[in-house]
């Protein structure tokens, strides 16, 4: 080999020298596993895909020619399905370019481009879904854009092979497409009539075309919420009616959703029972007609989960499986215009409905004050009605506000029920803040009611609001209080002597949430090893203990005060304090659990301590 031989052939092997590309190589049965088990949620999506490519070929034949025949047909039998359309057709070329090339969408096809926006379809899989159900399909078409084009027959297997022909003008006279589909095996329940009908209603009952199963007409127009009706009394009840055959319950009420700039029709049903905010809420789509999806879950705000909608619409976009709403800045706009057309109904109600507002509001309180809590003049509009817990009773802040000129409140339901009978006879008023968004709707009520003063209840203003005993009986009481204040001071709890009603309450237990941290806080030290005590006990801050107030009002407050055995009165302190406790309702702890047992036992000790004694 000379020198010139050599250089020739290294560069032939030069890692810089560029080599013809390779196409990909598509495994049609590997493909079609991966849409049946990743992409659809159900071989049901066949049918839709059908239909959806039968009527984009006939708004396609429309857009060239406006009194075209629009119709498409269906036919089950002997285990396979066909499918007939007088759209647009395909000529050969079409077939290979558009049938047999996976991804390719009909829609890009030259002389279509201008009927774009009138289609379902936004993604070329197309009858690539039917292989779901399907082993063989059959597809007899002719044009319309050509006339003197004959017609093609394209047949494809799930193993990927497909042939094509030219068939006699016998074989399909008029433009249109003919579809046949052979089921593979355990597939067949999928192409029974039964089942085609009633998926073909469920997918297309508001396409615009006169579709059939057979005879059965599939569609059922005009939609629901746009059929005349002599009363709106009447529309309320046909309305009802459809929610109850769609969704299963008969609603509260109906909003209607219009929102011509985004092209949406639709209805809004409102549930008869509470739900939780954090169950997400579903709702039917039809796009251009089509069922899209039956669970689309970001259609409507987080506040509106008491609502669920059925509409169609023109503008929104689908993921590539066509089973849910693609999020971009579209959807966005149109969940504020959505959720704007709800809080008008509310407002309405509010305005001219209240016995309506009142039975909405008695089940689905919780959603509006979820809106309120953003929204200021929908707080400002609901303050009226929205209802809370009191110390006067279930009342709205706006009348709860008018009766009392500091508007107290609590963070947590615990600290409420600690308070409430005590405020009360005292005459503090007393919100209960510890349900879900109450506290920040009444911190807010200052911003739509200008001169509300709003306090936050703690212990301090509790016991300020207490009467004081008379020195000279407190100071004859010292010695029992201090004996219960040291029999109370390991658990972190001081002791003081009022005077309050009603007299039937012995002693009230007062706490803040500073005070419980302090409380957990000296909990962990006492069972952590030396370097976490250290750490926790330089924690250790400044914040206001817990405290027993004893009511010296109360007979058995007087009697205790009298005792004079030590022991006693430690027992009888204990007893006093875990009765507080559990009047509050709070969670005990466990050296509260085990204080109530001592003192459950200390007390029959001494109740009984003379039966042995034959006294």
């Amino acid at each position: 080999m000379d020198s010139q031989t050599s250089k020739s052939s290294q560069a032939s092997q030069s890692p810089h020298t560029p080599h013809p590309p390779h196409m990909f190589q598509v495994d049609l049965r590997g493909l079609v596993d991966l849409l049946s088990h990743h992409l659809y949620s159900s071989p049901k999506v066949y049918l839709r895909e059908l239909l959806q490519n039968a009527v984009d070929a006939v708004t396609a034949r429309r857009a060239a020619e406006p009194d075209a025949p629009a119709l498409v047909r269906l036919y089950p039998a002997d285990g396979g399905l066909r499918v007939e359309d007088s759209g647009i057709g395909l000529t050969e070329t079409d077939v290979h370019d558009l049938l047999a090339t996976i991804g390719r969408s009909s829609k890009r096809a030259e002389g279509l481009q201008e009927a774009r926006s009138d289609f379902l379809g936004q993604f070329g899989i197309g009858l690539l879904a039917c292989f779901v159900v399907a082993e063989r399909i059959r597809v007899v078409s002719r044009s319309a854009r050509t006339p003197g084009a004959p017609p093609v027959e394209w047949t494809a297997r799930d193993d990927g092979s497909y042939t094509v022909r030219t068939l006699p003008d016998s074989a399909r006279p008029e433009p249109g497409t003919t579809v046949h589909l052979t089921a593979r095996p355990g597939a067949a329940e999928w192409l029974a009539p039964e089942r085609v009908l009633t998926l073909a209603r469920d997918f297309g009952a508001l396409l615009p075309y006169d579709v059939r199963v057979g005879e059965e007409p599939v569609t059922d127009l005009p939609a629901p919420w746009d059929r005349p009706h002599p009363s709106p009394a009447s529309r309320r009840v046909a309305l009802a009616r459809h929610c109850h055959e769609l969704f299963g319950f008969t609603p509260l009420d109906s909003i209607d959703l219009d929102v011509p700039l985004a092209g949406i029709r639709g209805v809004a049903y409102v549930l008869p029972a509470a739900v939780s905010p954090a169950q997400r809420a579903t709702h039917r789509v039809h796009l251009k007609g089509m069922l899209l999806t039956e669970r689309a879950e970001q259609l409507l705000p987080d506040w509106a989960f008491f609502v669920r909608c059925v509409l169609d619409t023109d503008s929104l976009r689908p993921t590539a499986s066509r089973e849910s709403l693609y999020e971009d800045e579209t959807l966005a706009a149109v969940r504020d215009a959505l959720g704007e057309r709800i809080r008008s109904w509310l407002t309405g109600l509010a305005a001219g409905d209240p016995e309506r507002l009142a039975a909405f509001l008695a089940v689905h309180h919780l959603g509006v004050k979820s809106l309120a809590r953003h929204d200021r003049e929908m707080l400002r509009t609901m303050l009226p009605w929205l209802p809370f817990e009191t110390t006067d009773g279930q009342l709205s802040l706006e009348e709860f506000a008018q009766r009392h000129p500091v508007v107290h409140f609590t963070r947590t339901v615990e600290e409420y029920r600690q308070v409430a009978p005590i405020a009360s006879a005292q005459g503090v008023g007393v919100v209960n803040g510890g349900y879900t968004y109450d506290g920040e709707l009444v911190e807010a009520l200052p911003s739509v009611r200008p001169g509300t003063v709003v306090a936050e209840l703690d212990a301090d203003t509790v016991t300020a609001h207490l009467d004081a005993v008379d020195p000279g009986e407190e100071l004859a009481l010292s010695g029992f209080l201090a004996a219960a204040r040291a029999k109370l001071d390991p658990l972190g709890c001081d002791v003081v002597l009022r005077a309050f009603h009603p007299l039937s309450v012995p002693a009230l237990h007062l706490d803040d949430r500073s005070a419980r941290h302090e409380q957990a806080r000296a909990a962990a030290e006492e069972q952590a090893d030396d370097l976490w005590a250290g750490i926790l006990g330089s924690l250790r801050g400044s914040a206001p203990r817990a405290r027993l107030v004893l009511n010296h009002l109360n007979p058995l407050v007087r009697r205790i005060g009298s005792l004079k055995d030590p022991e006693l009165i430690g027992t009888a302190t204990e007893s006093l304090y875990g009765q507080a406790l559990l009047m509050a309702q709070r969670p005990l702890r466990p050296a509260d659990s085990a204080l109530l047992n001592r003192a459950f036992i200390g007390l029959l000790e001494w109740a009984t301590h003379g039966e042995g004694d034959g006294r």
